[in-house]
């Protein structure tokens, strides 16, 4: 095969159909795998009735460890991964191909388009960068690992890695792989257009959860970069550009930490001080003011308070709504 495309899916047969369609191609020979994660939404009849496909039964164990068994049964010389509720442009499949054969590279990396349900919002061409691993750090907008193309023997050993089995907590291991796959100094070529339609919708996604959940995410996000950080570290390759690219990401998952572990958030925001000493909070107005007069820590008691304050005049009023209409 030319090109394998891993497809985790669960629960969502409303888009998984379009998804699947969008892989075909004419010119290049493509296999899709499916990994179907436990769905009870009717997919695994579903895709019964479409033989051609691969299919692999996910058993509930989550997207990394999905994705990872798919990986080790592709056979196409180059392997993307597709979100079950994401779609791919006409042709990107040969596009891609024929960049990655014609500059014999390791990596054919693009921009996307972004689609609210059906509906074109805006596009998110790819920005060059002279450093693949500060871009993927957070330097510059990194766009979609989907988007890309991957030879799969350069790929070849490198898991969608997750802290938890379960798939409640599976989330960034997309960015996991990519900054893997940046530490093996691929050889990058560029799509010139779109490759993948990502799509914005209101269904859950396993990046934005709510309660103990949303914090397994951030839990995971954090441990990435200090894992990765720690291995640029260990090879003289942690250098002041890259730590502020990580700096870019961590200061706001601080933020985001704050509100459930502000002991936790403090810590990270000492060790976005170690990275760089000269680090100031980037927000501006009162809130940059109380950041750089207060401190991390005394501000976001402050916003905490803010917080309660006005979740309870909510609950009051929605009390006194309620009353009114009772009364």
């Amino acid at each position: 095969m030319d090109v394998s495309i891993i497809v985790p899916t669960r629960n969502r047969l409303w888009s998984l159909p379009r998804a699947i369609e969008s892989c075909a191609s004419a010119s290049i020979s493509v296999e899709v795998i499916v990994i179907d994660d436990g769905s009870t939404d009717g997919t695994a009849e579903w895709l019964l009735q479409h033989p051609e496909l691969v299919v692999l039964d996910g058993e509930g164990w989550g997207k990394p460890w999905g994705v990872t068994r798919a990986l080790a049964i592709a056979t196409g010389t180059y392997v993307r991964f597709l979100d079950s509720d994401d779609w791919l442009k006409p042709k990107a499949n040969e596009q891609q191909f024929a960049i990655a054969e014609r500059q014999n590279a390791d990596v054919v990396v693009a921009g996307y388009d972004i689609f609210r349900n059906e509906q074109f919002v805006e596009s998110h061409p790819w920005i060059e960068c002279d450093d693949f691993v500060a871009q993927q750090l957070g330097e510059v907008p990194a766009s979609h690992y989907s988007a890309f193309l991957f030879r799969r023997s350069f790929i070849s050993g490198i898991p969608h890695r997750t802290l938890f089995p379960a798939s409640d907590f599976a989330s960034h291991d997309d960015l996991c792989m990519v900054l893997e796959v940046a530490l093996r100094k691929p050889r990058i070529a560029i799509s010139p257009s779109p490759t993948l339609c990502f799509r914005h919708h209101c269904k859950e996604r396993l990046q934005f959860r709510p309660g103990l959940r949303g914090t397994g995410t951030h839990i995971q996000h954090l441990c990435i970069y200090r894992h990765i950080l720690s291995l640029l570290e260990s090879r003289s390759e942690l250098t002041e550009r890259r730590k502020r690219a990580a700096i870019k990401v961590l200061w706001p998952l601080a933020h985001w930490i704050a509100h459930s572990h502000l002991t936790d958030a403090g810590e990270l925001v000492d060790w976005i001080y170690e990275l760089d000493p000269r680090f100031e909070a980037p927000e501006d107005g009162i809130l940059g003011f109380l950041y750089r007069r207060l401190g991390f820590r005394k501000t976001e008691r402050l916003l905490h308070l803010r917080r309660v304050v006005t979740d309870t005049r909510r609950l009051i009023r929605r009390s006194w709504n309620f009353a009114s209409g009772i009364s």
